[in-house]
């Protein structure tokens, strides 16, 4: 017996009464969110840093305060969202109402990934919801604590006849994905995310993959080596480097990397102190299958910075590696943990050619006092986001949209962006059913004269006149 076939149908039977449908109940599930997340943030934190080793600074910036914003904006603009865009017309619909209409899809399926299991969880959710779907959650059984959270406490804040938590490994995922959904919005690595299309092009289901990838960050000599490596360490090292958008290696100058190194020491210190390990500000790797492939990559290039681990502790220094090659194990996947790989390059022309020839990154980062320098980077390459002297803060505007290219992902989320990724954007024309006198030119016999009257009629007016 399939055991989320009773479940499936019980949503799409709401969705089909049409319940989800007005800005009311949309409104509800929204504060039902807002609640979740005040009365149990103390309850989320020591789930965090259960699974994560996570401080209560990181989770707050990066899960809580994120997702508790994203529910305050769907809450701000929910109505303007949901309204009928108007939009231009032609000729021969002047006297027509012309409009694009935001509907939900129906029954949609979000996957979570556990780096950031409650961010990538609610932001998501928020613009499934707003857009008046009903939604299966699917979290990952990796982070457990939160995983237990979002099944056991979550649905309560819901309504649950529009609302379902499944749990499983892979298996039940797959077995999940079997069945037709409306929209399937996916996190995590690229295998998988080439799985969960290939099971949405059974049904021809659409699709979001917000996928990965080996971020660039090319440093140019133009730089102050402390700011820069001030940056680049918080943002490499925050959630131990478990970070989808977290650069992946850096590119410089010889010179610049021997004046970046000892940067990167004095940041490392500064922030973790002289034994990271003690350190209450510094993550832990999720567990023993992802310290082990860590572990691995340390044997590439040269340890200039760390590269002690524990095991038991599930504990890897923040560390540097320089006289790295480019065919070396650190360098052919995304490494996801706290290990920063510099390689060097003679000249900008040089870096932007070793970055074309990979896959599109999800992110790509340039730093340079020269303002030429960093427009050269955003004209000549591409990638899902570019920020421009520091690490993710593109992440932090609601009014930008996130997500991939190419091999990184397909697809946009964040405030409105996600209302529109789970809408379907539907073309709508009402036209009169009387003055059936105008249709003449355009019905045959045809003629030359018709033709001509009919493709003037057709043409675009931007005059903001009515014909009555």
């Amino acid at each position: 017996m399939d055991s989320f076939e009773d479940t499936l149908r019980q949503l799409r039977e709401a969705f089909n009464t049409g319940r989800t449908r007005t800005a009311e109940f949309r409104a509800e599930q929204l504060r039902g969110l807002s609640r979740f997340l005040r009365d149990h943030k103390q309850q989320l934190q020591e789930a965090l840093a259960q699974d994560l080793h996570k401080s209560t600074f990181e989770s707050e910036v990066s899960e809580i305060a994120i997702s508790q914003a994203e529910v305050d904006l769907a809450l701000r603009n929910l109505r303007s969202w949901m309204k009928d865009e108007k939009v231009s017309k032609n000729l021969a619909t002047q006297l027509d109402s012309a409009f694009i209409r935001k509907e939900p899809f129906g029954l949609v399926l979000i996957i979570v990934p556990w780096n950031y299991p409650l961010n990538l969880t609610l932001v998501p959710l928020v613009g499934a919801i707003a857009a008046g779907n009903c939604v299966v959650l699917k979290p990952s059984e990796t982070s457990k604590a939160i995983e237990k959270i979002l099944a056991e406490i979550l649905p309560r804040y819901l309504d649950q006849s529009c609302f379902a938590v499944v749990l499983g490994g892979p298996q039940e995922t797959g077995q999940l994905l079997e069945h037709r959904f409306d929209y399937i919005f996916f996190t995590g690595n690229a295998y998988v995310g080439k799985i969960v299309m290939a099971a949405a092009a059974k049904h021809l289901t659409p699709i979001t993959l917000e996928l990965g990838g080996k971020n660039p960050c090319y440093v140019d000599d133009n730089c102050d080596p402390q700011t820069v490596a001030n940056r680049v360490a918080w943002f490499r090292y925050f959630n131990a480097g478990q970070t989808c958008v977290a650069p992946d290696y850096i590119l410089c100058s010889q010179e610049m990397q021997e004046q970046l190194v000892p940067a990167l020491q004095n940041a490392v210190t500064r922030f973790y102190g002289d034994n990271p390990q003690t350190s209450p500000n510094l993550g832990r790797i999720i567990n023993q299958k992802h310290f082990k492939r860590l572990q691995g990559l340390l044997g590439c290039g040269r340890v200039a910075i760390g590269g002690q681990s524990d095991e038991n502790d599930l504990y890897i220094a923040p560390t540097v590696l320089v006289d790295v090659q480019e065919t070396e194990p650190v360098m052919q996947e995304e490494i996801f943990g706290p290990i920063l790989p510099l390689l060097t390059v003679k000249n900008l022309d040089e870096a932007i050619d070793f970055i074309n020839r990979r896959e599109k990154p999800l992110a790509l980062y340039a730093f340079s006092k020269r303002s030429q320098v960093i427009k050269q980077v955003l004209a000549r390459t591409s990638s899902g986001g570019f920020c421009g002297n520091d690490g993710f803060m593109h992440m932090t505007l609601s009014s930008l949209p996130f997500g991939g290219v190419g091999a990184s992902g397909m697809g946009r989320y964040h405030g409105k962006f996600s209302f529109d990724t789970f809408s379907n954007q539907r073309a709508c024309l009402l036209r009169s059913p009387g003055m059936e006198k105008i249709n003449d030119l355009r019905y045959p016999p045809y003629s030359r004269r018709n033709l001509r009257m009919l493709l003037v009629a057709m043409q675009e007016r931007s005059c903001s006149c009515t014909l009555l």
